[in-house]
């Protein structure tokens, strides 16, 4: 006989039990990962870095969007590493960041394994975490994007063609005090690489994502203003903000031409800030950039 508090499903749901030996937890085949589960945490010693590209280029400049004590929330997509960015920056500790999946603070898994947290503090059910979510509990979210408009509206359920789905996207924007949106500017076999504290574009991509019109509207600029929300968008090349009369390029990164590199790869123009600054040069150098996290108030 179970205690009451250890049934998950009523019996009177369950026709059958079937015990399949070979099941696995994870994708692809891959093998049992303590980590993962929780049984084993990384030492502090264990070397984890992302190599120095876009990637780990818009995590980083994500991270300066972070403030100590805060909590946030990490989509799938090229955000997924702030949690190592951090942790390389020593200030791991200083915030706590989660998954839609269930993970508590902990270092966020990549690619296929997304979802998944080593060294996480807590793992709770998914309706749970979404509980609060949906409660207001985010102070920040991390969001990746395929398309944005002169509006500031987002789209990722419906691009190229294509019908991706939600997710836990719309869930999350709507409730979080602060937005940041992250990506690549163009899509489509772009190649950049990080040299002498520059950014330098190989090879465009074949696709624009800042467009005149979004197909469908996963997020609402509109709302988002009205709500008094802050919201970023942050590119390998530029950083725009969300203002009343749309979006404002705020950042640019240094290498790039204004011009050739980001206008002429957006399908509107956006308003350029009279205080354009460069990207932080720290964001582009192969060593720590010596990040403290500001307190909440700034």
């Amino acid at each position: 006989t179970l205690h009451p508090k250890s049934v998950r499903i009523p019996g009177y749901l369950v026709d059958i039990v079937v015990v399949d030996a070979d099941q696995t937890q994870l994708y692809g085949g891959a093998p049992v990962n303590r980590f993962i589960s929780g049984d084993f945490t990384l030492d502090d010693s264990t070397q984890l870095t992302l190599p120095l590209n876009q990637r780990k280029l818009v995590a980083r400049r994500a991270l300066f969007e972070m403030r100590k004590g805060a909590v946030g929330n990490v989509g799938v997509g090229i955000a997924d590493g702030i949690g190592l960015v951090a942790r390389e920056e020593g200030c791991a500790d200083d915030f706590v960041l989660t998954v839609e999946t269930g993970p508590v603070g902990g270092i966020t898994s990549q690619g296929v394994a997304f979802g998944a947290n080593v060294n996480t503090r807590a793992i709770l059910d998914m309706t749970s975490q979404f509980d609060f979510y949906h409660g207001g509990g985010l102070d920040v979210c991390y969001l990746s994007f395929a398309e944005v408009d002169q509006h500031g509206n987002v789209g990722v359920h419906k691009f190229n063609g294509k019908i991706m789905g939600t997710g836990g996207f719309i869930d999350i924007s709507a409730t979080s005090q602060k937005i940041i949106f992250c990506g690549t500017l163009t899509a489509g076999s772009l190649k950049t690489e990080i040299t002498d504290g520059k950014l330098n574009i190989l090879q465009e991509g074949r696709v624009k994502k800042f467009v005149s019109e979004l197909p469908e509207i996963t997020f609402s600029g509109k709302i988002a203003l009205e709500r008094g929300l802050d919201v970023r968008y942050i590119t390998e090349r530029a950083v725009f903000t969300l203002k009343q009369d749309g979006l404002h390029l705020i950042e640019i990164a240094p290498g790039v031409d204004l011009q050739r590199d980001i206008l002429d790869k957006m399908d509107f123009s956006p308003v350029i800030s009279p205080d354009l600054k460069l990207m932080d040069t720290r964001l582009f150098t192969d060593s720590t950039m010596g990040f403290t996290l500001p307190d909440a108030t700034h």
